[in-house]
Formats: C-alpha cells, structure tokens, sequence
C-alpha cells in the first residue's frame, strides 16, 4: 500500500541523466590531478564515499574522454558490476572527479526529487536487494543502464525527502564520529604495544640500559632494556599445529572441528561451523589435538600479514569439546618456565612478530606457516611481573575498543531500524511549511 502523499515512479522520471563510464582509466592513472572514484570507494553500507584509498586521473572535463562523466555535487553512483547496487552520493567539496565503466552515474532533476534522499533509498536492504534481482547477466552481475532507469521506487512529497534525509545524515555524522574514535583507539593501542612490548615505556622502575641483543640478525627485533631476555619462542612457549582431518572424516555430530575461519576478530565463533569428528575419533586417535581451556589459539593459513592480530583468540570453557584442525596452531606455557600466556598474544598482534613471520614467507601477500617458521621466531621477554602488567594495561585498552565497537554497531542497527521505517512511510516526519 503506497502511504499518503507517495507517488509511485521509476528512476529516470526524476533524472535528467543516467550513464556510465566506456573506457579503461588506468593508462591515465596519476600522482595528482582529478579525483578518480572507482567501485571500492563506494561503501557497501551507507552512501558517503570512502576516500581513503583515492586514486588520480590527469584528464580534465573539457577533454573529449572524460566530459560525459565528469561527477556533479550531488550525483548517485551505482556499482554495476561485481558487487551489484553498492551506492555513492557526490558531497559538494568532492570537486573534480570522474567514474569508469564499473559505475553508473545518475544525476537527479533538483526539481523532482532531493538526491541525498534517492541515495539513502537506494541504499536501504529492501532497495539493494530489489537491485541485485535486476541482474542482467545471470551467473556473472551486471547491471544495464536501460535497467537502472527502469528501477521502481515510492516517493514522499521533496519537503518530506528532505527531511528524512536530514534525519538519516545526522545518524550518518554519529557514525562517522565513531567510527574515527575506534580507529583512532586502535591506532594508539598499536603505538602503545609498540612501547610496552620494545621497553620504551616501562611498568615497573628500572635503571637498565638498551642494547641489542645476541641473535639480532635473526630476530630484528632492535633494542630492548638489558633486563629483559631475547630467547626464541619455543623456549618458553609449546605449540601445535592442527591435523589435517580430511572430509571423509567429517560427521554431522561428536566433537566440532576447529579451523581459522573460527576466528573472527579476535573472538572466536563455532556457531558457523558444522564440522564434526566423531567422539570415537576425537577422543582416540585425535585426543592429543583436542583444544583446552585457555589455550592461545591462532589461524596460520589464508589471510593477510596485516589482518593477522584479527586471527588470534582465548579459548574459553564455552567452546569446548573442540578438535584442532588444519591452519591453525594453538600455544601454551611450558611448565619449566615463567612466561604470560597473554603476554604472548599481544606479541603475536605486534609487528614485531609479523615482520619475522613476513621475512619468511617473501613474495607472499597471504600468510601460510606452521611450526617451523615460529620455530625461527624470536620474542623479548621482560620479568614475568612486568609482563603480566604490560598484558593487564593493553587488556584495558581492549575492552575501552570493545565498547566503542559495541556502541558503534549500535548505532548502525539504530539507523537501520529508523531507515526502514522512514523510507516505507510506517513512520511519517512532520514537515515545517518554511522547509
């Protein structure tokens, strides 16, 4: 049922244009000049454009090639290829800016419709769902512009469109807010893992003097306080890699299998596995890889260098029974020695760890190592009283992150919400005659 005052239209009723770029722009690819907005600078949720990975063009408007696709304030983009139906609004200080074949470009006749709003409502699950169904090539999407033209919306009177949208911009700024306070957490949460775990900063009162230490060819590690060890990880620290269970040893019940898709940043999740081995297997033949309580858990296989302190995990009493499977490896402190087992996650999040891991594994973006490679690792160890400190004070910082991701995807659910409301009409705004 279309609410009252709504108007049932098709998408060029209200614009004046609707193309796209023909050409391949990376033979004019530059250090400066006109911006260049390409698929991945559309956000997959929301409508501002994610600049942060920019790319250049030395090719002006008045030019032949690029004046059809020149960017306007306040034009739509819409990715047609691949990822169908992720949208873009043109902000008004963009400037200059041009678009390739991957993206359609939908200016909106001021007079018809208010653009921020068509890019909120395009943009919304029911919408972008109802894009990707318009896909033109079947196994492989697409999208055509006589499609894009032809997609069917409802629409409040413009003073109503203007309104919501203003509405839905102010959740946008209270979430781009948060989001710039999670980030920088993290930012400083590096910076200071970088003192802690290097003895820059330190936790209890010394006098020590830095030096770097026997082994420094292997471990690059640097300069560190002379009160501190530089020994490799196995020292201190027992591991294991997971077996390689293979499919037809795969069960529908017993003991779930563990593998590092489990871990999912820095938490671990079973819920969307339903690998089993069966009781008989995981307690008999594989009993020596069954996962305890406690255990530091890590994915070895499959992910990038940089992502890497997003694959590592606690294992908790919850997650268990659990059977070690492929890529991944678990740890535990040996007996015999004094080491923090926290201590050691943090390390491993650190580039002081993933640097010696990458200068093993050269000419690979993708992680993919074992045993031997921690076998070659090194870690600086202070007194286990400071590292059981540094461990406590970067936990701290953690769940000071926790709780701005927490109150982050908050915020983003209350938005979702409110747009699903606002854009159906189930929720009507009141509407000043001076708007």
């Amino acid at each position: 049922m279309v609410p009252n005052g709504w108007k049932s239209i098709r998408l060029n009723q209200i614009s004046e244009t609707v193309t796209s770029g023909s050409r391949d722009w990376a033979q004019y690819y530059s250090d400066s000049g006109s911006k260049f907005i390409r698929m991945t600078n559309l956000p997959r949720d929301g409508i501002y454009l994610k600049l942060g990975d920019l790319k250049y063009v030395d090719v002006h408007s008045n030019s032949s090639d690029g004046k059809r696709t020149s960017l306007k304030a306040g034009d739509l983009l819409i990715s047609i290829t691949a990822e169908l139906g992720k949208i873009g609004w043109v902000p008004p200080e963009l400037g200059e800016a041009y678009i390739n074949q991957h993206t359609a470009l939908v200016r909106i006749k001021k007079e018809s419709a208010d653009s921020k709003y068509i890019a909120y409502l395009l943009s919304s699950h029911a919408m972008n769902h109802k894009i990707n169904r318009l896909n033109d090539s079947g196994a492989k999407a697409g999208l055509n512009l006589p499609t894009i033209r032809s997609i069917p919306m409802v629409l409040p009177p413009l003073p109503e469109q203007r309104k919501i949208a203003k509405i839905l911009s102010t959740w946008d700024k209270a979430i781009a807010t948060t989001e710039k306070l999670v980030e920088t957490s993290k930012q400083q949460k590096k910076a200071l893992m970088q003192q802690l775990l290097m003895g820059k900063k330190r936790l209890v009162k010394s006098n020590a003097l830095r030096s770097v230490r026997e082994g420094f060819a292997l471990s690059k590690i640097g300069d560190i306080p002379d009160d501190w060890e530089v020994e490799l990880i196995s020292k201190h620290y027992w591991y294991q890699e997971g077996p390689g269970v293979r499919k037809h040893q795969f069960t529908e019940s017993g003991v779930k299998l563990f593998n590092g898709t489990n871990i999912q940043q820095s938490r671990i999740d079973i819920s969307n596995t339903s690998t089993y081995i069966s009781s008989e297997e995981a307690y008999g033949a594989y009993s020596h890889f069954l996962a305890d309580s406690g255990d530091l858990v890590i994915a070895c296989s499959g992910i990038s260098v940089e992502r890497f302190d997003e694959k590592i995990a606690f294992i908790k009493e919850a997650h268990l029974p659990l059977c070690m499977n492929t890529s991944t490896m678990r740890f535990k402190v040996k007996s015999e020695t004094r080491a923090c087992l926290t201590f050691m996650r943090y390390f491993m999040m650190s580039d002081l760890f993933k640097n010696q891991i990458r200068r093993q594994i050269t000419g690979s973006a993708q992680l993919n190592f074992g045993p031997s490679h921690i076998a070659k690792c090194f870690v600086p160890l202070p007194s286990l009283d400071e590292q059981k400190k540094i461990a406590s004070v970067l936990s701290c910082v953690d769940k000071e992150v926790d709780i701005l991701e927490a109150k982050l995807s908050h915020i983003k659910q209350e938005k979702k919400a409110l747009m699903q409301q606002l854009l159906t009409g189930k929720r009507r705004v009141k509407v000043a005659e001076t708007e």
